[in-house]
């Protein structure tokens, strides 16, 4: 299934490329939650194609604690730095993986 410009994509299971990204906003997710997360798993992604790529990602942190990460990557000819949009804390496995 093709990924809509401007919508996000479907849920796919996270995988490597997915969890490199969370690892590097990681540092800025715990100083916006106040929290320092021993485990920090990607386990779900969308994305979305707008002048770069925004990641919407399901993170587990522990026992039944999850939180959702808006991430933006530029595109590779303006640098492709990452950076953390948003955080959404207080999430579950069942939480619905939707932009926020």
């Amino acid at each position: 299934m093709a990924t809509m410009v401007g919508g996000y994509g479907p849920i796919r299971v996270a995988n490597k490329e997915t969890q490199e990204i969370c690892h590097q906003v990681k540092t800025h997710v715990e100083k916006k939650t106040g929290v320092n997360y021993v485990e920090y798993k990607a386990v779900e992604s969308r994305f979305q194609v707008v002048a770069g790529i925004n990641y919407l990602i399901k993170v587990h942190v522990g026992g039944d604690d999850y939180i959702h990460l808006i991430i933006f990557r530029g595109l590779p000819c303006y640098g492709g730095k990452v950076s953390l949009t948003k955080v959404k804390d207080h999430q579950t496995k069942d939480s619905p993986l939707q932009p926020f």
